[in-house]
């Protein structure tokens, strides 16, 4: 079987600028399309909470939906022009995004931009969006079979950075208590527009988005930006046991080891290392676990994608008659043998042109492509979405060996055992 190398993906053209108030807007002009995107993102997930007031983050993505100063009803108008609407929040970012026929764009300038300027804090807002946090928290978290996994892996991973909770938040109490002065408080120090950026990206040209953006977002006061003071997690030098239990109905085990951040040179490695582990039917450990030995129904690996140092996890469900004691010691084995022997090129390529064909998919619509100009200039490199399948095909086996070696190791590791009751 031959593996041919794909053709590297067209260059995606844009322009960006920034309003006196901090703003920062980025245009990508798509005349092929009847359509524009908007999309915002404001610099602020779960990692800048407070450890007393977390889950402030997701509940601010439901309290934005609530209704702003001049507007009550947020997805009625946008409903009428044609377009449709969402938002999500992460450890690091949240983003609002939107996209609506070309003709009828300033219905969502409007809308973004009343609501950036001045959210409507109402007792009864505040109430019914509390309500609907709580529930998702008790149905995603409480009431699902293993829904707490990540509250117990972040916490066991991370002892000094806010990563070591999740974006839902560490308790449900902590939203329930939060009041009107909370929720102001976090909408001015971090909504603001020198903490947000605007991808318009579609029909539209770019004389057109700066006047646009100056006419509804120009106004708005930037207010004083809150900075975060996150603490860096320091290196992890002892591996890390933890079991717990609960109605489920297998074994689970959840192994990660701490990976850099998002623009480190090693960051794409470690993303095809997890891909020659357990992407697809011929990934290493599905043959070996699901296809041979039949010793786990479900394997998998993956990096958790934070812009801070994250996690590379290698996860599975135990078929009955092994134990985790088995399993482990044949992972382990696993991973010893792709540091011992690097990977065939032809095995490279082959996930090099799954990348690839993500990449090129992922960037198919104006939206996908809005939402990924917004976070590479959040993360400061914007040119990365052009760069990426470079980078991607420039990797070396030896480079893949060696990530193995130096993050998938013993004392870098955070094991963590989900039996059923």
């Amino acid at each position: 079987m031959i593996i041919f190398e794909v053709t590297l993906q067209s260059m995606i053209e844009y322009s960006r600028f920034e309003l006196d108030n901090g703003l920062r807007v980025v245009v990508h002009e798509d005349h092929s399309s009847p359509m524009v995107a908007v999309n915002i993102l404001y610099g602020v997930g779960s990692k800048d909470e407070s450890p007393e007031k977390t889950g402030f983050a997701h509940l601010f993505e439901h309290l934005m939906f609530g209704g702003s100063e001049h507007i009550k009803d947020f997805d009625g108008p946008i409903q009428l022009a044609g377009g449709e609407n969402n938002a999500f929040t992460n450890s690091d970012i949240t983003n609002y995004y939107n996209i609506v026929p070309a003709q009828n764009l300033e219905t969502i300038l409007w809308l973004e931009s009343d609501r950036m300027n001045k959210l409507e804090f109402s007792q009864e807002s505040l109430d019914v969006q509390k309500k609907v946090v709580v529930e998702e928290f008790n149905e995603t978290c409480l009431n699902r079979p293993y829904g707490d996994v990540w509250h117990h892996l972040s916490a066991m991973a991370y002892k000094e950075h806010s990563y070591r909770w999740p974006t839902i938040g560490l308790v449900p109490e902590h939203v329930k208590n939060a009041n009107l002065d909370d929720v102001k408080s976090f909408f001015y120090s971090y909504y603001r527009p020198n903490n947000a950026i605007l991808v318009l990206s579609g029909n539209i040209t770019l004389d057109k988005a700066k006047k646009l953006s100056k006419k509804w977002f120009g106004d708005i006061d930037k207010g004083e930006k809150k900075y975060s003071n996150i603490t860096q997690e320091k290196q992890q030098n002892v591996s890390r046991f933890k079991e717990v239990y609960g109605e489920v109905p297998s074994t689970a085990f959840y192994l990660a080891f701490h990976m850099p951040e998002r623009l480190h040179v090693d960051y794409p490695v470690c993303d095809l290392l997890s891909d020659a582990l357990a992407n697809g039917r011929s990934s290493r450990l599905y043959q070996k676990f699901c296809k041979e030995e039949q010793i786990c129904s479900t394997i998998d690996a993956y990096i958790s994608g934070s812009i801070d140092p994250g996690l590379f996890i290698i996860e599975g469900k135990l078929m009955p008659e092994y134990s985790i004691e088995q399993t482990m010691q044949k992972i382990w084995a696993c991973i010893d043998e792709i540091k011992s022997n690097p990977l065939e090129n032809r095995e490279l390529q082959k996930l090099k042109n799954k990348v690839e064909s993500g990449l090129v998919y992922s960037e198919v619509n104006i939206l996908n492509k809005a939402m990924n100009l917004a976070f590479f200039e959040h993360i400061g490199d914007i040119e990365l979405i052009n760069k990426q399948s470079k980078i991607y095909q420039e990797i070396s086996t030896s480079a893949i060996q060696k990530a193995a070696i130096t993050y998938l190791t013993k004392e870098n590791s955070n094991l963590l055992v989900y039996y059923p009751n």
